[in-house]
């Protein structure tokens, strides 16, 4: 990461260099592009503050139901509102498989969560449009219930 800081201030220090003016009117568009996109991030952080206060136990109770479908139901919901980086979902998947939640449910859980975005809606919908936005999220949430359930006839889960 070091590396990435140093590479970008010697990078803005050359281009200081060779023209001034640019570099400075550059510097205003970024500055102007980042404090209109910051309000949202930072909602968006706070949602996965939030989230990640949330045990593993707590998680694992409404997924590891006795129903399938209603553990399939579950995952795919909480997956979809609930926003966290690959890096801990992955690992989650894991620990939830170790405490018997079946693969069908995690796979719902985990592939909403990477690809339905109810907590990123309002940043998404600055930049795609409410229709596209709804389009996106509502074929993701599809395409992760069947691949959900192809992972439970694959598993010998289902049926």
């Amino acid at each position: 990461m070091k590396f990435l800081y140093l590479t970008a201030g010697i990078a803005l220090v050359l281009s200081t260099i060779f023209d001034y003016k640019k570099t400075i009117k550059a510097l205003k568009v970024a500055w102007k592009k980042f404090s209109k996109i910051l309000p949202g991030y930072i909602k968006i952080l706070i949602i996965i503050s939030i989230v990640l206060l949330i045990s593993e136990d707590t998680i694992v109770y409404y997924l590891g139901g006795n129903s399938q479908w209603l553990g399939l139901l579950s995952g795919l919901i909480l997956g979809s509102v609930t926003m966290m980086p690959g890096f801990i979902s992955y690992p989650l998947a894991g620990i939830l498989v170790e405490k018997g939640v079946s693969y069908m449910v995690v796979a719902a859980f985990v592939t909403t969560l990477m690809m339905v975005g109810v907590a990123t809606y309002p940043v998404e919908k600055e930049y795609y449009g409410h229709k596209a936005t709804i389009i996106r999220n509502v074929a993701s949430f599809i395409i992760a219930a069947i691949i959900a359930i192809a992972m439970g006839l694959f598993y010998g889960e289902v049926l």
